[in-house]
């Protein structure tokens, strides 16, 4: 597994882009972290699975990996734990099973939500009021990078506890 110092200057020269960048939730920013460089280079996402591992509660059922970035992290996570994952979707689909989480069941399970960079939590505060309707129950998530910009905060309005692997400081 590669020295925390190592990882971060790895992610840090694989996806770290500078420019005017819309973020999803509005803001602009002239720093970007684009999570599907780092996803998108296998040893690199494996290190990065690999230094999650110890944030994955003992409790956990299976791990809720959010469309898009969320998901190959889920499925790297979920190699390297042994646990289930389940593939969420930002809104359930309107045909076939009409499922909002593919992959198996989630109620009456304990998930945890797996993203790539958080900023406000936006999409993982409406990801985990949808799958709690489902019941699932959530009270964690896991990401890789916190941008610092009040998502833990927000997150923890709602019951979430968010474990970041880095902060974008720390990048």
């Amino acid at each position: 597994m590669a020295t925390r110092e190592r990882l971060a200057r790895r992610i840090r020269s694989r996806s770290h882009l500078t420019g005017d960048f819309v973020l999803r939730s509005g803001a602009t920013s002239t720093e970007y972290f684009d999570k599907y460089l780092f996803e998108a280079d296998p040893p690199l996402l494996w290190d990065i699975a690999e230094a999650m591992k110890p944030s994955v509660p003992d409790d956990v059922d299976v791990l809720a990996g959010l469309e898009l970035g969320g998901v190959p992290l889920a499925v790297v996570l979920s190699q390297v734990t042994g646990l289930p994952t389940r593939f969420v979707r930002k809104q359930a689909k309107t045909y076939g099973t009409a499922r909002l989480a593919e992959g198996g069941e989630i109620d009456g399970l304990r998930l945890l939500i797996v993203e790539d960079v958080i900023t406000t939590g936006g999409q993982v505060r409406e990801s985990a009021a949808a799958l709690r309707d489902r019941g699932a129950i959530i009270d964690q998530v896991v990401c890789v990078i916190d941008r610092e910009a009040g998502g833990a905060q927000q997150l923890a309005t709602d019951d979430l506890k968010l474990s970041a692997l880095f902060t974008a400081s720390e990048l």
